[in-house]
């Protein structure tokens, strides 16, 4: 029996020896590759499919992300209003999203009712007609946000520096202007869903509690689909990146707060520097007791936060540090984030802050393996990214042996203030 008179033996997580559950892997008859993870207590299953249909395939900028966000506005024989009363019923969640190289439609319901929205799912995915009525509604609520965001200087920042890494004709650094949803057509979404959804490269991920006749349940609704019928290329695109590297921008003459936006290139996850940057971006910037958050949020009060991190692309990445700052205090915060850079390569890192940021990361290791629906989030950015188990192990390795020098050396070598684009929107 526990005894409640003792407290618990406080184990640090840099001693825990994390392990990745692993996946099941196999096929349905049509080829679709499916990955699982069974585990967990409650009566609950996580399905996604996930399709090449992102930005990457999409010539217009918009098409990738008004298709799948109709996806679930009517089918051949069903009306939104009809699949959202038959999701609602069952106590499910139907959810999609598009990103830069895929899109998601996402499934949580519980065991017991699979039979019924499975079949939803695979009519969705493959009968959806994109009505004009729901098109037009879709077109006005985005030119009516776009508005509203672009007053905004944050959201103008968060525009802007992407195109400035990446060049506006490359599928990261480009963005919606009004006009485009203006001359969106339904044949637009009509013709990139046949391609890239109906006949387009499909997997799929599945985690919960699962039933025993899981397999044979995705076959029979997915299985027979036309998926994979249609080459996917994933082109590269040139990165042409601004040739200035400083911007001022007023967005708002009386507004009284800047979006401040550093960032530079950055190789992906298959770069061997890619881990060890990572560690060092925590000391810099990429949670609570950073650098950055101790100088400019504690000690000087110039913001209420502000973070730094990695971009989670396929392709080439990036280094960004992002901050919302008091107009009459932006320069000032830039120059101590260069301030914190220069530190960084030119002095240690003290023993008690790297066993600090060591333990932070492994705890948060440990947070993402928490449950099945964690555990597949992990393996399908792995298996999107081309990765493996061993690059889980080699984090973990990293994570545990890296030391100041190598921080030091990293830190020479990436912050460097001469590789970052500059910007403040006001």
């Amino acid at each position: 029996m526990l005894n409640r008179q003792e407290a618990p033996e406080i184990v640090n997580a840099i001693d825990f020896d994390l392990q990745l559950k692993p996946y099941k892997h196999y096929t349905l008859d049509n080829g679709v590759p499916v990955y699982s993870v069974n585990a967990g207590a409650q009566e609950l299953t996580q399905i996604e499919l996930v399709f090449y249909a992102g930005n990457w395939f999409d010539e217009k900028g918009i098409v990738a992300g008004a298709t799948n966000a109709l996806l679930k506005n009517g089918t051949k024989n069903k009306s939104a209003y009809e699949i959202n009363e038959i999701v609602d019923f069952h106590g499910a969640h139907l959810n999609r999203g598009c990103y830069n190289e895929t899109s998601t439609i996402t499934l949580h319901t519980l065991n017991k009712h699979l039979s019924a929205l499975l079949p939803l799912m695979a009519e969705i995915v493959s009968e959806s007609v994109f009505p004009e009525e729901e098109l037009a509604i879709y077109k006005q609520n985005q030119k009516q946000k776009l508005e509203v965001s672009l007053k905004k200087c944050d959201f103008v920042a968060n525009r802007l520096i992407d195109e400035y890494v990446y060049g506006f004709q490359h599928p990261y650094g480009r963005y919606a202007k009004a006009a485009d949803y203006d001359n969106l057509q339904r044949e637009d979404l009509a013709t990139f869903f046949q391609q890239y959804y109906t006949h387009g490269k499909c997997m799929i991920f599945v985690a919960g509690k699962l039933p025993e006749d899981i397999e044979e349940s995705l076959n029979k609704a997915f299985g027979a689909l036309p998926f994979n019928n249609n080459k996917v290329d994933l082109k590269p695109y040139n990165q042409i990146p601004a040739t200035e590297k400083k911007f001022r921008i007023t967005n708002d003459a009386n507004g009284v707060q800047g979006a401040i936006r550093i960032s530079r290139p950055f190789p992906n996850r298959h770069h061997p520097d890619f881990i060890g940057v990572q560690i060092l971006n925590n000391i810099f910037g990429g949670f609570f007791g950073s650098r950055l958050m101790n100088n400019i949020r504690e000690d000087k009060g110039y913001t209420y936060g502000i973070h730094s991190h990695l971009q989670n692309h396929i392709h080439n990445t990036a280094w960004l540090i992002s901050t919302e700052a008091g107009k009459d205090v932006c320069e000032a915060t830039i120059a101590e984030t260069y301030i914190e850079m220069a530190k960084l390569r030119e002095e240690l890192v003290e023993e008690d802050d790297l066993f600090l940021v060591k333990n932070y990361m492994m705890g948060s290791l440990l947070a993402d393996l928490d449950g099945p629906f964690h555990t597949i989030s992990r393996w399908k950015n792995y298996i999107l990214n081309g990765l493996d188990k061993d690059y889980f192990n080699q984090s973990i390795h990293t994570i545990k042996t890296i030391t100041p020098n190598e921080l030091q050396l990293l830190a020479r070598k990436y912050l460097n203030p001469d590789a970052f684009f500059e910007l403040v929107v006001i």
